[in-house]
This record gives C-alpha cells, sequence and structure tokens, in this order.
C-alpha cells in the first residue's frame, strides 16, 4: 500500500489500516508528499523509459495518487490499483489524471497481456509477506502478483518496486518469487552504506536479460563500487529506512547533488569535506 512513503508498520491489513483519516494525513502532509514524489522520480527513472513518446504505466498500491502525480508531470498516462478503497476516494477527490481500480495485487494483476509499458510501486510489495487471513499464503500471494504482473506487461519493458523488507528471509521471498515468475534483474540499493538514505527498488526485466542501472552512492570508502547489498535478520536494522535524509546532513547533500547531475546541472565533485559543517570564526 503506498502512499506514505514510510515502511508500514503492520497494524493490520492495508484496507483496514488506511481509513479516511489516515488516507488524508498522508495525502496533505508535505513531508510525505516530499518523499513519495522522490521516490516516484527514482521509480520512474530506473524503468528507462524512451524520451520520444509517452509511455502507458501501471502503478500497483497507488493509494490516492502521489506518485502517479509525478508519472503526470512527466508525460505518462497511468492506472493506479489499490486495495484501500479510502485511499482511492482521496484519489478521486483530488482529481488526479490516472485511471483507477479497487483490487488486492495478491489476487493478481487484472488486465489483459502486454498492456504496459512499464510498472512502477512505492511502498506496497512487502505487504503482500503478511499473512493476514487464515487463507494467506505469502508466497503464493507473491508468485500469483509476479506471474499475472509479468503477463501485463509488453516484452522488454520494466517493473519497478520500491520496497522496506524487514528482514533477508523477506527479500529473498520476495525476489526468488518474481524470478519463478520468470523475471529477470535483481535488487538496486541507493546509498547502501546510509541507515537513513538507504532505499531499496527491485528493477526487474520483462523478456529479457538486462543491465541492472548502477545504485546511487554505492561508492566504498576505497572508491570502489558496493556490488552487493548486506542485509540482517534484525527488524531494528531496517527502521531508520524510511522517509529523507536529515536535512543539511552529509546524505542530505549527497541526494542533492545527485539529482542535480542527473537534471544536467553542473555540481561540484564529491569530496571528504562534502556536507561538513564549517566551524564558527571569531
Amino acid at each position: 500500500m503506498a502512499g506514505s512513503g514510510r515502511r508500514p508498520e503492520h497494524r493490520g491489513p492495508p484496507e483496514l489500516f488506511y481509513d479516511v483519516a489516515e488516507a488524508w494525513k498522508y495525502s496533505q502532509n508535505s513531508r510525505m508528499i516530499e518523499i513519495q514524489s522522490q521516490m516516484s522520480e527514482r521509480a520512474v527513472e530506473l524503468l528507462g523509459l524512451p524520451k520520444d513518446r509517452p509511455c502507458f504505466l501501471l502503478d500497483v498500491g497507488c493509494g490516492s495518487g502521489l506518485s502517479g502525480d509525478y508519472i503526470s508531470e512527466e508525460g505518462h498516462h497511468w492506472v493506479g490499483m489499490d486495495i484501500s478503497s479510502a485511499m482511492l476516494d482521496v484519489a478521486v477527490e483530488r482529481e488526479v489524471e490516472g485511471d483507477l481500480i479497487l483490487a488486492d495485487m495478491g489476487q493478481g494483476i487484472p488486465f489483459r497481456p502486454g498492456m504496459f509499458d512499464g510498472c512502477v510501486s512505492i511502498s506496497a510489495v512487502q505487504w503482500l509477506c503478511n499473512a493476514d487471513k487464515k487463507t494467506h499464503s505469502p508466497p503464493k500471494r507473491l508468485y500469483r502478483f509476479f506471474s499475472t504482473l509479468y503477463s501485463a506487461l509488453a516484452r522488454g519493458s520494466r517493473a519497478v518496486l520500491q520496497l522496506y523488507p524487514e528482514n533477508s528471509e523477506q527479500l529473498e521471498l520476495i525476489t526468488a518469487q518474481a524470478m519463478k515468475a520468470g523475471f529477470t534483474g535483481g535488487m538496486v540499493v541507493d546509498y547502501p552504506n546510509s541507515a537513513k538514505a538507504k532505499k531499496f527498488f527491485l528493477c526487474l526485466f520483462v523478456g529479457m536479460a538486462g543491465v541492472l542501472p548502477k545504485a546511487l552512492g554505492a561508492e566504498c570508502a576505497n572508491g570502489e563500487e558496493s556490488q552487493q547489498a548486506k542485509f540482517t535478520s534484525e527488524r531494528t536494522r531496517f527502521r531508520n529506512a524510511k522517509g529523507k535524509s536529515v536535512k543539511k546532513s552529509r546524505d542530505w547533500v549527497l541526494e542533492k547533488k545527485e539529482r542535480r547531475r542527473r537534471q544536467g546541472k553542473e555540481v561540484r565533485a564529491d569530496t571528504r569535506y562534502t556536507g561538513r559543517k564549517r566551524r564558527p570564526r571569531f
């Protein structure tokens, strides 16, 4: 269930947790809007869409349409699906440009084969790892989701799913079911060495073996790129992996500089002094 831009705290299934009050709170919170916009921007960037034409995208766990707003701003068309009727009601009242459908992604993607040029999902896939009902089997629901998503995407397209994994076992379960459904690809971890800025994006390819995009901030102290993300079974490691970096911190400065580089702007090279506060002079 997207819309919050933060890791869910699992106080029940998303269709019950996100009531009308919660839906409006997230949709009007300026911090949540900024976080959602940043993650949506990164997800769309990882899709590698052609620049010469608009595309038709699927937004899984679209929530109140915050990620869809960015997709529309980029000139693309979209359809959003979500299990929370309260979130979709807010999206309707906000008059989002995309079409909306009330559906449980764990029951499959209800669209015809090859319909979409790509798929994005913000903070939603990890919900499928919960057994909120006696009939729920996380592996089966994940496979149903990924297999029908694979069918709904055009050959050569991508799906980029931002998620907040609780532990390494959950992450392995999600990726294993995606590969079982026919996808290739893997996890792109932005800022893997930062507890606050770290973001997980499952980048999946349809009908081809593509090269994973380069992660942001993936350089180690010795200048070499970090090739693999290290996970732990302890949930506490991920409690700080939500939201954005503290304003004016080194991570915040690095993220801002990286965004400017992607926009083609001239930015000073990163050094060990980047983001460091100057001492006051007397």
